[in-house]
């Protein structure tokens, strides 16, 4: 009988976390001709899933979701390593809002699903 070296078993199982790991969403904004987007998908259980887009200083933006459970939530953007958050709710259901960006960035909505077990999730974005 022949058996397998323990490193290609620990690669493999290296692998396998690792895909896990990987599984997050990141969905990028695409408007459509009236100016909204909508998303609806499931969040995997400990995961998160996160929609970003360019949007510029003149720009305003209203923004809602919903959620089967409760989530934390952010809106959010980056200069260099720094992370500035115009929004942030922990545990919330559902929220609503108006992002009025203060320069060009790409700003980011950010839900992360705490569970065990997927949920759904609805968003609507209108410029």
């Amino acid at each position: 009988m022949k058996s397998t070296p323990f490193f290609l078993t620990g690669l493999s199982l290296l692998t396998a976390i690792s895909c896990t790991i990987a599984r997050a969403e990141l969905i990028e904004i695409k408007w459509s001709e009236s100016g909204k987007f909508d998303y609806r998908a499931p969040i995997a259980a400990r995961k998160f899933v996160e929609i970003c887009g360019a949007l510029n200083k003149d720009q305003s933006i209203a923004w809602s979701f919903k959620a089967e459970q409760p989530v934390n939530f952010n809106i959010h953007f980056h200069v260099g390593e720094e992370v500035t958050y115009p929004a942030k709710v922990e545990g919330a259901g559902s929220a609503a809002g108006q992002l009025k960006p203060a320069s060009n960035q790409d700003y980011c909505w950010m839900w992360s699903n705490k569970t065990d077990k997927p949920l759904e999730l609805m968003l609507t974005l209108q410029r």
